[in-house]
């Protein structure tokens, strides 16, 4: 049996999930009466998306569906860094919406050090975009993860490699 039980947490999300709900959102452009002729485009790119619309009440539209189809998909809003907005050729706006993946070095300080003040048997280490918590019992490690979901994190987190 091993000595010791670890977890690592890590900010992420499900890529395939993402493709799916811009799909959707995609054909609900085509569809919707109100967002058919605005030649709305959403383009994924590896850390971004890009949306190029007609108007501000469209691109509110589009960032209402895009919430709305993640959340079904059980992605977080805490992925989404909305851009600012830009005039684009042809009277219309485009903006970026940056996708956040990997914890910040800052963001990962702040876990290990809640960690280290909160529970004594249990150690946090940082390595690189993830913080690896071990522990010789699985019940701290589980007080562990209740204790840093009660907090409100700025990304969204995942538990990992529970073992």
């Amino acid at each position: 049996m091993a000595s010791n039980y670890s977890f690592d947490v890590v900010s992420d999300f499900d890529r395939q999930e993402l493709v799916n709900a811009l799909d959707q959102v995609r054909r609900e452009l085509k569809s919707r009466y109100d967002l058919k002729d605005t030649k709305t485009t959403l383009d994924l790119g590896e850390t971004n998306i890009a949306i190029e619309t007609a108007s501000e009440m469209t691109l509110e539209a589009v960032h209402t569906l895009i919430q709305t189809k993640a959340a079904k998909r059980n992605l977080s809003m805490k992925i989404f860094d909305y851009g600012n907005i830009e005039a684009a050729s042809g009277n219309r706006i485009r903006q970026d919406i940056e996708l956040k993946k990997g914890l910040s070095q800052e963001t990962a300080k702040k876990i290990s050090k809640m960690i280290r003040d909160n529970l004594k048997k249990v150690q946090a280490s940082i390595q690189g975009e993830a913080v690896r918590i071990s522990a010789k019992s699985k019940d701290d490690l589980q007080a562990a993860i209740q204790l840093i979901k009660e907090e409100d994190w700025p990304v969204a987190l995942q538990f990992q490699n529970y073992r």
